[in-house]
């Protein structure tokens, strides 16, 4: 018995989250998964849906200040998601490790550290580093063997944890090879990143043997502008929507600074539609421990 063989002998909780989001995954709709890049973002999106995902590009730009490259440290998001999972104990969170922070035994290093503290599931990608943002130019990806023996690792290391295969291929042969791959391991979803049209969800639906998919919505990005209806209509399972909060936060921060200004440094009158202390601290006191539904049993 190896190293990793090990880990199945170990004693450990089973991940409640990971199950009820499979479950959500299986059932006749399609799941949405709305990316959040620090908690006060996740607080308001954790309002209007039951899903989060913990986004690279978000996490990069609000905890470093940099671009998605390549520069989260896993501990970082380790630490994210377990705020993120004491503040919200019921929501999905689905996260973001990139290319498994570059080594395979790192990433089921942190894939045993998000199980522990509850997380959902987990991406993981194909790409080289330096690495980029699935709807920008540049990517490089691994060989397909390499890639498949780190997914593999990660699959024999979680237990209940919802595993995203990602490939970030461009080529169109290439693509259908690799999702030909990746639906034959034991992987819960499959993810090609960056697809540009309707036609190439159903050529990826069609050599996946009916293993869920899951589309990547970014403004801005390459895919097209899909409604949860058209993509059921598609046959995807899961939807992410990477950036929604921090792109709606940018415009807005800057429209209210730029308005501070013109008003000679006189701020707004509170008013509908307008945020002021009373409705932040409500928010936020929303996320205490006494207001989180109590498991029975």
């Amino acid at each position: 018995m190896d190293v990793h063989e090990n880990r199945f002998v170990r004693s450990a909780p089973r991940n409640e989250a990971g199950q009820r989001l499979r479950g959500a995954i299986g059932g006749d709709s399609v799941t949405p998964l709305i990316g959040v890049f620090d908690m006060f973002s996740a607080s308001v999106a954790a309002r209007h849906y039951d899903g989060l995902f913990v986004s690279g590009f978000g996490f990069a730009a609000s905890y470093y200040g940099l671009p998605d490259i390549g520069f989260i440290a896993w501990p970082d998001m380790v630490g994210f998601v377990q705020r993120l999972r004491l503040a919200f104990p019921r929501h999905h969170l689905l996260v973001d490790i990139d290319d498994g922070y570059v080594d395979p035994e790192v990433a089921c290093h942190v894939v045993e550290h998000l199980e522990a503290i509850g997380a959902s599931g987990v991406v993981i990608e194909d790409q080289e580093r330096p690495r980029r943002c699935g709807h920008v130019d540049g990517k490089r990806i691994l060989p397909l063997e390499e890639y498949l023996e780190k997914l593999r690792l990660v699959l024999r290391t979680r237990r209940d944890l919802v595993v995203v295969a990602r490939t970030d291929a461009t080529d169109e042969r290439e693509i259908v090879r690799r999702a030909e791959a990746l639906a034959a391991t034991d992987a819960d979803v499959i993810l090609v990143d960056g697809v540009r049209s309707a036609a190439w969800i159903r050529k990826v639906h069609a050599v996946t043997g009916g293993k869920p998919l899951l589309f990547n919505q970014i403004a801005g990005g390459r895919s097209p502008r899909f409604s949860l209806s058209d993509l059921a209509a598609l046959g995807v399972g899961v939807a992410i929507y990477s950036t929604p909060c921090l792109f709606a936060a940018q415009a807005a921060m800057d429209r209210a600074l730029a308005r501070l200004k013109e008003e000679d440094g006189r701020l707004p009158q509170v008013a509908d539609g307008t945020v002021g202390v009373a409705d932040c601290l409500a928010l936020l006191e929303r996320n205490l421990s006494r207001h989180h539904p109590r498991a029975h049993g």
